[in-house]
């Protein structure tokens, strides 16, 4: 038997097989009516032709791209049938006439079939059980039977086959019972047509697989343009007089029906379903009230005036579409309770949450929990984006990667400060809307994370600088006790000796004075290389020159460029181990062929660069040099940034406060 693939290959091939036709009669029967019934036919055909060859080729053991190209291939009978009729009429004695008028008095059943048994596969492609397989063979059987029972009807065929003779004949008694076993199919044919959508509908109810339950709801979308046609007929008759606008209702049809059912079959995921169902009903819905208002209205200004206005009733439909725009939002809502109810329980989840964080009796960062219950997702996360760092993070202030799952970035005042994470359910745009009813929640975390960073940064740094204090005392008191003390008390000790032994006359006096002066100036000199440690001399003659006898000592090249002006004492001190401790950093570690010392002044703040041409990479370690170095800064009420991209050298900017 031949594959669902190469049948529809084969289908395909004889739609164009059709269209050809058409064409060849669209030129026989001349006439701008010929070519629109032509262009019109090839219209309504060509999204079920291309996309059920396009389903064909993706799932080739499914039905479905076959039945989808039948649908199409119907449209086009349609269409060929139209053309042949206006031929007939301009070129009597056309070849088949005889055969194509028989057909055509009960060939419309045909029109139902492929749509029926695209129901009954859908959207495994496979008639599954017996009852489904009972009915594709009912539909076909009936299709069939009537078609031919409807030929040997003994009355003249519709113009402009008038004049044709009939092709079968039968006498009576059996024309009665033909004509009463034609009659009885008709509602078997209703039956087995509702058999067929039932089929669908029981198949979502028992479905528990979201993926199938998502196609099922594709189909039933694109089924659901159907009342379209019915709108735009109601539409046409009121505003027009006519129902030329159901053309219209009928190409949304012949686009929306094969366009939903590939999308459910290839990617069921592309479009949150739920929510374009929803706000189909919900403006389908208001669309009804506004037709229903200005039949009314029509009615009662025709009563009225004794004629039609339309002048009138349209002003009364504008007055009823704007009362219509507040209740459009509740009107929303109770459609979305019914058709999208993860979106009403996530969007009300979520505003219950504001409102008892806002009254104190729940806590913002309850939001993903929230979200979970609501969303029925266990796996859902919620993400802070902090300043000054590329990844999130969770409630807690650890790291969160989100790995392949889908991201929903949530933003305000055009900035992201974070973002929700899907799991296991929920659609993108969903949780895009999800995300934005989120923001505020997620930007108090985010300053209560920053906050509580802060605070423990603050803790730390006070500790850090605590045990950095008595490290410095103690080395202090050791540098002391080793140095300048060692060579006082010793100096001490030598002049004690040395006056018990003046009078004796065996102490060479001089030379005691010169080692005691050589003894006080090591001293004097150890002295002062400590006081250099707590505050270098060289400040004294202002930042510029401490900074140019350092750049005097590196081993590199030092290019300066210091902001003229003094600056207070303690600034100027930090901007100097800044600086010093930065430059150390870069010849210690990145070995640059040149150093950059920047020191502007900007208002109340003085800023340090310090810049190498250095390989890059670095970072700030804890109990390292620049750890200390941020402690220091923070002390001083500054911030300090490094930015050292690997392979593009490395800055340090420290900010400080001046209030000179």
């Amino acid at each position: 038997m031949p594959s669902p693939r190469a049948l529809a290959y084969a289908a395909a091939v004889g739609v164009c097989g059709l269209a050809g036709a058409g064409a060849v009669l669209a030129g026989l029967a001349g006439g701008g009516d010929a070519v629109a019934a032509f262009l019109i036919g090839a219209a309504f055909t060509l999204p079920s032709l291309v996309l059920g060859v396009v389903v064909a080729v993706r799932r080739p053991n499914s039905a479905v791209g076959l039945l989808l190209v039948l649908v199409g291939a119907t449209a086009m009978w349609l269409g060929v049938g139209e053309l042949y009729s206006l031929a007939v009429a301009r070129r009597p004695g056309l070849p088949l006439t005889e055969l194509y008028a028989a057909v055509s008095e009960g060939d419309w059943m045909f029109l139902y079939v492929p749509a029926a048994l695209l129901m009954l596969v859908f959207p495994d492609g496979r008639l599954t059980g017996p009852c489904r397989r009972w009915t594709a063979a009912g539909l076909l059987t009936v299709s069939v039977l009537f078609t031919v029972i409807a030929a040997f009807n003994p009355d003249p065929y519709p113009p402009p086959f008038q004049h044709t003779p009939l092709l079968l004949r039968v006498d009576e008694p059996y024309l009665s019972l033909l004509n009463a076993v034609g009659t009885a199919l008709l509602p078997v044919f209703l039956g087995l047509l509702v058999a067929s959508a039932a089929a669908m509908v029981l198949r979502y109810r028992r479905a528990t697989d979201a993926v199938r339950r998502a196609q099922l709801k594709w189909l039933a979308l694109g089924a659901s343009v159907l009342p379209l046609t019915l709108l735009l007929c109601w539409a046409g008759y009121l505003f027009m007089g006519r129902a030329d606008l159901v053309l219209i209702g009928l190409a949304a049809t012949a686009l929306t029906v094969p366009a939903a059912t590939a999308i459910a079959v290839l990617r069921h995921d592309l479009y949150d379903v739920d929510r374009a169902i929803s706000a189909a009903v919900t403006y389908g819905l208001v669309t009804v009230i506004l037709l229903a208002f200005s039949t009314t209205a029509s009615f009662v200004v025709g009563l009225g005036a004794g004629r039609a206005s339309p002048v009138a009733a349209a002003a009364a439909t504008a007055v009823c579409a704007a009362a219509l725009a507040p209740l459009r939002v509740r009107l929303r809502r109770w459609v979305d309770r019914r058709f999208y109810p993860a979106r009403q329980a996530a969007l009300a989840a979520v505003e219950d949450l504001r409102a008892r964080s806002h009254a104190g009796q729940a806590q913002p960062e309850q939001l993903e929990e929230t979200l979970r219950g609501a969303l029925r997702d266990p796996e859902l996360r919620v993400g802070y984006r902090l300043p000054g760092e590329t990844g999130l993070v969770g409630a807690s202030g650890d790291p969160l990667l989100p790995g392949p799952a889908h991201v929903a970035p949530v933003r305000l005042g055009g900035h992201d400060i974070g973002a929700i994470v899907r799991g296991a359910t929920g659609s993108r745009e969903l949780l895009r809307e999800v995300a934005s009813a989120s923001a505020l929640l997620v930007e108090v975390v985010r300053l209560r994370i920053e906050v509580s960073r802060a605070l423990d940064e603050a803790e730390a740094g006070r500790a850090r600088l605590l045990r950095a204090g008595y490290e410095e005392r103690r080395r202090l008191e050791r540098d002391l006790h080793d140095g300048a003390q060692q060579r006082l008390v010793s100096l001490g000790m030598a002049m004690r000796l040395a006056q018990r032994h003046l009078s004796d006359g065996t102490v060479d006096v001089d030379g005691l004075l010169d080692r005691w002066v050589a003894e006080l100036a090591a001293a004097v000199a150890e002295l002062r290389q400590i006081a250099h440690g707590l505050r270098p001399s060289s400040l004294d003659d202002g930042l510029g020159a401490a900074l140019s006898l350092l750049a005097g000592t590196a081993p590199v090249p030092v290019t300066l460029d210091v902001a003229d002006g003094d600056l207070p004492d303690d600034v100027a001190t930090t901007a100097y181990y800044v600086a010093s401790e930065a430059m150390t950093n870069a010849v210690k570690h990145a070995a640059p062929a040149a150093i950059g010392v920047q020191v502007s002044r900007a208002g109340d703040r003085v800023t340090v660069r310090i810049s190498d041409d250095g390989p890059g990479g670095a970072v700030i370690r804890p109990g390292a040099g620049l750890a200390g170095l941020t402690d220091r800064v923070t002390a001083a009420g500054g911030t300090l940034r490094l930015s050292s991209p690997a392979g593009g050298g490395t800055l340090v900017e420290a900010v400080l406060p001046c209030a000179w």
